[in-house]
């Protein structure tokens, strides 16, 4: 498993020492693992980032996300990207996810990349809190979920940017993650897994926040997860901010309208 960094060779025997760690963890399950995979990788994929994933890409550009593009057709990333994302995609590694997280239902990959790929973040971007879309348009599977492996070398505190996990009473944010290179983090999606990155990026003009998302799914989930039925997006107002206000707000899948519910979430 060249993708791995040599401590992590043993993937069952370190997610089974870690289950208990992703369960518990609050707000929601989650963990953190730091320099998991090939450094030698990685950095390759770094030194091919698109420079123009505002040409070839999609961008994101409503009053909940600003200045955000992403990447997710094959066809446009480089070869060492694929080769990666395959690797994400692999039973090797869903038999990891398997393990470290709990989910009885069995995990699935998502070959479309729906959401997910290359993306990047760039001065005056932002990602406000929200919980995910729930049901693969395509697949129309349960999304289960969430990877993000950051690509971000000398990344500051105050460059902004940190993933944000909030309590599902919105009233709190529980945890701050700064987007260091090679720093991985897993956690679970449901209606109330509130995160995001809200405070605007302020970095050297020559750098951006740059990840890799994967998304992964199952048939089914249980009940408890669930306050919903299917929905695309929905963003949350953090107290005492500007942010759009409480009422429910939907993105649209795969556009950038919006429109806002009346309805509230508790």
């Amino acid at each position: 498993m060249k993708f791995l960094n040599k401590n992590f060779k043993e993937l069952e025997t370190f997610a089974k020492s870690k289950n208990k760690e992703y369960i518990n963890s609050s707000p929601f399950p989650h963990i953190v693992i730091d320099n998991f995979f090939n450094e030698t990788i990685l950095n390759n994929i770094l030194s091919e980032f698109p420079k123009n994933l505002d040409n070839i890409g999609y961008q994101y550009k409503t009053k909940v996300e600003q200045k955000k593009f992403t990447l997710n057709d094959s066809k446009l990333l480089t070869e060492n990207t694929n080769n990666f994302i395959n690797f994400l995609n692999s039973q090797i590694f869903l038999d990891f996810l398997q393990t470290l997280t709990g989910i009885d239902e069995r995990l699935q990959s998502d070959p479309y990349l729906q959401g997910g790929g290359l993306h990047e973040l760039r001065n005056d971007g932002y990602l406000n809190i929200h919980a995910d879309f729930n049901i693969h348009p395509t697949l129309k599977l349960d999304r289960r979920l969430n990877i993000l492996i950051y690509l971000n070398k000398n990344w500051e505190d105050e460059f902004g940017g940190n993933l944000q996990l909030w309590n599902e009473d919105m009233t709190k944010c529980e945890k701050k993650i700064t987007p260091i290179f090679n720093r991985m983090v897993i956690f679970s999606t449901t209606d109330f897994s509130y995160h995001g990155n809200p405070d605007k990026i302020n970095c050297p003009k020559d750098q951006s926040r740059k990840s890799i998302a994967m998304y992964y799914y199952s048939n089914g989930r249980p009940s408890h997860e669930r306050k919903l039925g299917a929905h695309s997006t929905i963003f949350r107002k953090r107290p005492g901010s500007d942010d759009p206000d409480g009422n429910i707000e939907f993105k649209k899948l795969f556009g950038k309208i919006y429109y806002r519910s009346k309805k509230k979430i508790n």
